[in-house]
């Protein structure tokens, strides 16, 4: 029950982080000026990576063990599911967001810092729906624990 709930928990984290970063962040990049796009750029990867490396790191993990070791009461196919979409989140995170962060560290024109936001935000959609999903799931593995 306790890693089912870390893990409820850290994704719970990611789902709000990534829902905040869809609505909010993303889209305030283009509202930084052209001059500033690199500065802002790197010291937002720096400071994300403090608020998100460690729920990641716990969600992963429990997510790992329930894969390897479902409780008893869980839906065998509810840890599969979850893994799946973890790891279209991560591969979405590294093959198209990274990508775009690394241009917005770049020095560029107002018109391309437009254009790679309105992709970042985009392709977003992708983690903010993988995430939004796996904490439905995580939710249902609890409740299945708890009436068991």
């Amino acid at each position: 029950m306790v890693i089912s709930l870390i893990h409820l928990i850290a994704t719970g984290i990611m789902t709000g982080v990534i829902w905040f970063t869809q609505i909010v962040h993303y889209p305030l990049f283009a509202r930084i000026p052209s001059e500033l796009s690199p500065t802002h750029a790197v010291e937002n990867q720096r400071r994300t990576s403090w608020v998100v490396g460690l729920p990641m790191l716990a969600e992963g993990l429990c997510a790992i063990a329930l894969f390897l070791s479902p409780p008893t009461g869980v839906s065998r196919w509810l840890p599969f599911v979850g893994g799946v979409l973890l790891a279209v989140v991560l591969i979405s995170t590294v093959a198209l967001q990274v990508p775009r962060h690394a241009q917005l560290a770049t020095p560029l024109d107002q018109d391309e810092i437009d254009s790679v936001v309105i992709k970042l935000v985009r392709s977003n959609w992708i983690r903010t729906v993988g995430w939004s999903a796996r904490t439905v799931l995580a939710a249902v593995m609890v409740s299945q624990i708890a009436t068991n």
